[in-house]
């Protein structure tokens, strides 16, 4: 009987953990509503989580980047293409279903980038040690 119920309570708990699939929160078309100065920064995530992330100034790209959620040897990243020469890699840390945290504590600049939703919002954040970048972004229609 002990046996029985041990099989039981594992499949209870083996069907209960819940996989988090890839942030699916992320797809879609989003201008930053806080910027300062005169550029406009966009974020635009498709389905299969390769974004691009750029900012214009009038008509100018002045900064541009890719985005990708990969997943190497089991483990899942943020890949960052096209600020340094080489693609940076941030490890996923922490994930819900309407956030993430992603490191490379070996990256100067960030080491931590995290999204969340909050309320209609995407938020970001960059960081390292002693800085910090907050972004807020809107959805386009």
């Amino acid at each position: 009987m002990k046996q029985l119920f041990f099989i039981f309570s594992l499949l209870l708990i083996i069907s209960c953990k819940q996989e988090i699939k890839n942030p699916d929160f992320l797809i879609g078309k989003w201008k930053r509503v806080n910027s300062e100065g005169p550029k406009e920064t966009f974020e635009i995530w498709n389905q299969n989580f390769n974004g691009l992330g750029y900012s214009l100034q009038e008509k100018d790209t002045v900064f541009k980047e890719i985005l990708s959620i990969i997943e190497v040897k089991g483990n899942k990243y943020l890949q960052v293409t096209g600020v340094n020469q080489r693609p940076t890699l941030f490890q996923f840390t922490d994930q819900t279903n309407t956030s993430f945290t992603c490191k490379n504590p070996s990256n100067e600049f960030p080491k931590v980038i995290s999204y969340w939703l909050e309320e209609n919002q995407l938020k970001a954040k960059v960081a390292n040690d002693d800085f910090a970048i907050d972004f807020v972004f809107e959805r386009l229609k």
